[in-house]
């Protein structure tokens, strides 16, 4: 079997150190290493721990004749675009559980019109982690709100909840306190056709 794990591990800007971190239960970068070299034979058990480590699918460390590679042509930096300074691929987005989507009507903010941005739900007690990013709050009646967390009120002790700061995205836009709110979806991902 052909395997993409040096690829993958390397478009996703990981170190050995780092994916045998990942790994449960962790390993050694020298295993990894060796895996991905081929001087280790890569069981099914290993693809599947190394995948969640990289967070892709078991699939996409795997090299299938029916499957195109998207390689990498140029990198781009702010001294232009140069050719990279070794081969990869880029790994396609992967679902995963809790992941919800916003699709753009018109252009806000950052965002274009037809842009799809995918979010991570949380709960009430991993709000503080999304602090200074773009997330989605569910309202009364099936509406929404989307901006930037710019606040985080702790709940009072023995009730429910507390306060998030969002500010709409867009000039002139005034700052929103959602109080209580279930769960928000941090953005993660951007999916943009040009």
């Amino acid at each position: 079997m052909i395997t993409r794990i040096r690829e993958v591990r390397r478009a996703r800007r990981m170190t050995l150190q780092d994916v045998a971190d990942r790994c449960d239960p962790p390993t050694t970068p020298q295993t990894i290493g060796r895996l991905e070299t081929g001087t280790r034979t890569v069981s099914v058990g290993w693809l599947n721990r190394i995948a969640r480590a990289l967070g892709v699918e078991a699939g996409d460390l795997v090299q299938l004749p029916d499957r195109a590679d998207v390689p990498i042509a140029a990198t781009l930096d702010h001294d232009g675009a140069h050719a990279p300074r070794r081969t990869g691929v880029v790994v396609p987005p992967q679902t995963a559980p809790g992941l919800v989507a916003v699709t753009v009507g018109s252009g806000v903010g950052d965002y274009r019109s037809g842009d799809e941005i995918w979010l991570n739900r949380l709960a009430p007690e991993q709000f503080a982690g999304a602090l200074n990013r773009d997330i989605l709050v569910p309202r009364p009646a099936g509406r929404f709100l989307f901006g930037r967390l710019i606040g985080r009120e702790e709940p009072v002790p023995g009730q429910p909840g507390g306060k998030l700061h969002i500010l709409p995205l867009g000039a002139g836009g005034r700052q929103t306190v959602v109080t209580d709110p279930p769960w928000a979806a941090v953005a993660v991902k951007l999916i943009r056709s040009l």
